[in-house]
C-alpha cells in the first residue's frame, strides 16, 4: 500500500502536469484524470519519458459517474487518498445573449459539479485513513467579475463558496488544517505557457505556488 496517494483531476497537461510532476517529487504516488482515454494515455506517456510514475483513467468531470469511478478506481489501487486536487476546468466566454446555454452548463457542471462529485466520493475514502487534504484550483474569477465571463464567473465563485462550507464541515475530520492557497503566473512572453509547481506542504497548511 502507498505511504501517501494524491489524485489530480485535470491532471494531463498544464497547471495539472506541473502539480503532478511537483507532488511526485515529493513523494506521492499520483493518479490522473483526464477527459479522454487518449488525453490520459497522452498525458502517462509524457510522464513516463521523464521518470514519473504516475496512473490514470478517464474520467470527465461532468458526469457524477465518471468522478465516482475515478474515486473507486484510486481506492481499488492503492487503499487511500491523502490529496485531492480539483483541477479540472474549461472556460466559456461571451456575453450572457451570445453564450449558448450549453456551454453554461458545460462550464458550470465541469468547474462547480466536477469538484463537487470528486469531493463527495472521495472523502469517505479520506475518512478511512485518519483524514488529508483537498485542493481547489480557484481564481481570481471567483472574486473579480469581468465582461463576457458569466458562466466562468459563477462556476469560480460558487466554488469559492464551497470552500468556506468545507472548511466548517470537513474542518478536523478532512483537513488537518482549514487553510489553503494557490497561486498561478504565466509567462505571456513565451509562445506556450510553462508552468512549474515549486512548492506542494500538506503538513499543518496547503502551500501551492506555481511560476
Amino acid at each position: 500500500m502507498a505511504d501517501r496517494v494524491a489524485l489530480v483531476t485535470g491532471g494531463t497537461r498544464g497547471i495539472g502536469a506541473a502539480i503532478v510532476r511537483r507532488l511526485s517529487a515529493d513523494g506521492f504516488t499520483v493518479a490522473i484524470s483526464g477527459r479522454t482515454p487518449e488525453s490520459v494515455k497522452s498525458g502517462l506517456d509524457a510522464f513516463r519519458k521523464e521518470g514519473i510514475a504516475v496512473v490514470g483513467q478517464a474520467a470527465n468531470a461532468r458526469r457524477e459517474e465518471d468522478q465516482k469511478a475515478l474515486v473507486d478506481f484510486v481506492g481499488r489501487q492503492f487503499g487511500r487518498l491523502d490529496v485531492l486536487v480539483n483541477n479540472a476546468g474549461v472556460g466559456g466566454f461571451d456575453s450572457v445573449d451570445r453564450l449558448s446555454p450549453e456551454d453554461f452548463r458545460k462550464t458550470v457542471e465541469t468547474n462547480l459539479f466536477g469538484p463537487y462529485y470528486a469531493i463527495h466520493y472521495a472523502a469517505p475514502l479520506m475518512k478511512k485513513n485518519g483524514g488529508g487534504f483537498i485542493v481547489n484550483i480557484g481564481s481570481l474569477a471567483g472574486v473579480n467579475a469581468f465582461a463576457g465571463g458569466s458562466a466562468y464567473n459563477a462556476s469560480k465563485f460558487g466554488l469559492l463558496g464551497r470552500r468556506a462550507r468545507l472548511r466548517i464541515w470537513f474542518a478536523i475530520p478532512i483537513g488537518r488544517s482549514p487553510h489553503g492557497s494557490s497561486c498561478v503566473r504565466r509567462d505571456r512572453r513565451k509562445s506556450s505557457y510553462q508552468y512549474s509547481v515549486v512548492s506542494c506542504q500538506f503538513n499543518h497548511t496547503i502551500s501551492i505556488s506555481i511560476d
